[in-house]
């Protein structure tokens, strides 16, 4: 990132593991292509992140989602973005006024539990991270897998967005459409 250009994603690192992971780099670099392929010029937006350990998201995810276990990313976005039609492109955000940057939302990524999955799945760490990190922001975007259609539309779009980024295909170990924060073990983790 040179100097002129003003950080697109605010990151707040409350495990140091994820320093030695680049955590910001990486998401810098996501929120970019993410902004790019959307046609957004991220100088009009904010992304806040939070790079935590298992135990905070899992306190997140109970507070949010009603479960409590770890995840490997939560996102929330500022506002309601999705498309009406299942398959559907979502709605642009809209860009800030007056110099201020509007609020894409939020994202919290858990260590542990990304560490893990990478291992388990034979990635390495800082793809499977910022495969991670560009599904979060693709729903603060107004992505969703839900119905069927606007899963392959999210899918077809993080691999393309990857692809720039030099990632492979993380859905083709698979064999089916399998989102991210679905990706979790039987145990319910």
């Amino acid at each position: 990132m040179t100097a002129t250009m003003e950080p697109l994603v605010d990151t707040l690192i409350e495990d140091a593991r994820w320093n030695s992971a680049g955590i910001e780099d990486l998401a810098e670099a996501a929120a970019r292509a993410v902004m790019e392929t959307h046609g957004l010029p991220p100088e009009g937006y904010e992304i806040s992140l939070l790079a935590c350990d298992d135990r905070r998201i899992a306190a997140l995810n109970e507070d949010f989602r009603g479960k409590p276990v770890p995840t490997n990313v939560l996102s929330w976005p500022s506002e309601e973005r999705g498309a009406e039609a299942d398959g559907a492109t979502p709605h642009p955000p809209r860009r800030g006024v007056g110099g201020m940057p509007a609020e894409l939302g939020d994202i919290a990524i858990a260590y542990e539990t990304c560490a893990r999955e990478a291992e388990e799945h034979g990635k390495a760490m800082a793809d499977h991270v910022t495969h991670l990190l560009v599904h979060g922001m693709l729903h603060l975007l107004g992505y969703d897998h839900i119905r069927d259609r606007d899963g392959d539309l999210m899918e077809a779009t993080e691999v393309r967005i990857l692809a720039k980024l030099g990632v492979n295909d993380p859905y083709e170990w698979t064999g089916a459409r399998r989102a991210p924060d679905e990706l979790e073990r039987d145990d319910g983790r």
